[in-house]
């Protein structure tokens, strides 16, 4: 099998933040396709690694990919927010990472639908067992919620214009394509191609990818609860790719670190999100708006 091409994001700072060379159980809650667990157990032979994704295809080729590494490696076809859950000793864990970003293998397969850029069915599913697929919210929803969610997850301004033409153009047509759903944003928008300027449908397929796969529930709880679980000493790292995330990750790891009563849970070890360098964004474009934030348990 021909494994797609997969950059890790803020590898050499994300391996700090969890100071990787240490022996011992690490997680990977949105393993991908593997990049950062691989080149964490290639530098370090004495780490296992425990690994997770909504994405069953993801998983297939991560698993064909850490295949060297052997009994070294336990992977789930499961949500991150599923990790409580699994018969995993956390006080024997010495990190763990959750990456919020998208493959280019899931952004480069049309039929997924996760991008504008190239005409493919509105699925934007993560896991295929998800009965909820983007045309399925574009259809149903009623206006207000699909303003709402334009909003909210897109932080888009023409929110209400664009919800208003969607319910109009659904009514003489079912919108099942991106290339429908991108030339209504283009018409709503008033789009003109600009270098350096970002596509408007970015933040409209972001808003409805967040909704059709929930990927914002419960997020700062589930930080809280696996920080709770380790052992004084493990690590988080957190990579988000929009404020959205990176907003609720910040305000979590400020509320734990500075409690208005009680104990502090963790220390802060970026004071500032670590983001990519210009070199890298040259190499990978696609990780212009990463920010990496990490933490130790005390």
């Amino acid at each position: 099998m021909n494994q797609p091409e997969h950059i890790p994001v803020l590898l050499d700072e994300t391996l700090k933040v969890l100071d990787a060379g240490r022996p011992g159980l690490y997680i990977d809650g949105t393993i991908g396709l593997g990049g950062h667990s691989s080149i964490l157990l290639a530098r370090n032979p004495e780490a296992a690694l425990v690994g997770l994704d909504l994405d069953e295809a993801a998983i297939k080729i991560a698993q064909e990919h850490l295949a060297p590494f052997g009994d070294r490696v336990t992977l789930y076809h499961s949500d991150y927010r599923n990790l409580p859950e699994l018969d995993i000793d956390f006080k024997a864990v010495r990190g763990v990472l959750i990456d919020m970003g998208m493959s280019s293998f899931q952004l480069d397969t049309p039929e997924r639908g996760f991008s504008h850029q190239a005409d493919g069915p509105l699925d934007m599913r993560m896991d295929g067992r998800n009965k909820t697929t983007a045309a399925r919210i574009l259809q149903k929803e009623s206006e207000a919620k699909l303003a709402q969610i334009f909003r909210d997850y897109g932080e888009l301004k023409q929110a209400h214009k664009l919800a208003r033409a969607i319910a109009s153009a659904r009514r003489v047509q079912a919108l099942e394509s991106t290339t429908q759903l991108r030339l209504i944003v283009e018409n709503v928008c008033h789009w003109i191609p600009q270098k350096g300027k970002i596509h408007p449908a970015s933040k409209v397929f972001q808003a409805l990818r967040i909704e059709v796969n929930d990927e914002l529930s419960n997020l700062g709880e589930f930080l809280e609860t696996i920080l709770d679980l380790l052992s004084p000493g493990a690590r988080l790292a957190v990579i988000a790719f929009h404020s959205l995330e990176d907003r609720i990750i910040k305000h979590t790891f400020l509320r734990l670190a500075k409690p208005e009563t009680g104990v502090p849970l963790i220390e802060i070890l970026t004071r500032h999100p670590a983001v990519p360098s210009a070199e890298e964004i040259g190499r990978n474009p696609r990780s212009r708006s990463a920010k990496l934030r990490g933490a130790v348990r005390v």
